[in-house]
């Protein structure tokens, strides 16, 4: 049994730090110098990859669209693929609000403190015509004209009912806008854009 080699990696200054180019020199000495792997890479694009494949939806079904839901996570379609198979009755355990059927005046308030219920960050995806418009009841006095005018929504999944592949296309959309998130420095939806230098 041999001895391992201690990397010595010594911590950069700010005002030392020169480019991108002198860090891969670095990392490529440390690899070639022994049995230590060194991978650099951006902390927010690791944790966007997690939360992006491990997605907690609380399923809000009200009529047929969450019938096609149920056939997502069924043998045929398997969402479990893509990694948002997990769907909770609690809100305080999910990150997706899925509204699937017509909401209802009567049902919005509810669907609201739901929504207030779930930890940051959270999404909302807006499933089939009487979700997004209010579809056949659209000019109904009872049923809500689009749940964008309650909560903010993420994802639009057009259809009535919308086919489970296409529910699946919009479940991976949330994905793709995920993976663009950052955290640690830069703009995104959760942060305030910086305001432009006048000239």
């Amino acid at each position: 049994m041999g001895l391992i080699k201690k990397p010595k990696i010594k911590s950069i200054p700010y005002d030392q730090w020169q480019d991108n180019a002198s860090l891969e020199k670095m990392v490529t000495d440390i690899n070639a110098a022994g049995e230590q792997n060194v991978v650099v890479g951006n902390l927010d694009d690791l944790i966007n990859w997690g939360r992006s494949n491990s997605v907690w939806s609380l399923a809000f079904g009200t009529s047929c669209c969450a019938i096609e839901f149920m056939a997502l996570g069924a043998a045929r379609y398997d969402m479990a693929r893509f990694g948002f198979e997990v769907t909770r009755n609690s809100p305080r355990q999910a990150d997706l609000l899925m509204v699937m059927g017509t909401v209802t005046n009567k049902m919005a308030p509810a669907m609201k403190r739901l929504y207030d219920q779930m930890a940051e960050p959270k999404y909302v995806v807006a499933t089939g015509a009487c979700t997004i418009t209010g579809g056949p009841f659209k000019k109904s006095y009872h049923v809500v004209n689009g749940i964008d005018k309650v909560i903010p929504v993420d994802v639009y999944i057009p259809g009535c009912p919308p086919r489970p592949e296409a529910l699946l296309y919009g479940l991976m959309q949330l994905q793709r806008k995920i993976k663009i998130e950052k955290f640690f420095g830069g703009v995104n939806r959760k942060e305030a854009k910086p305001k432009e230098e006048e000239i």
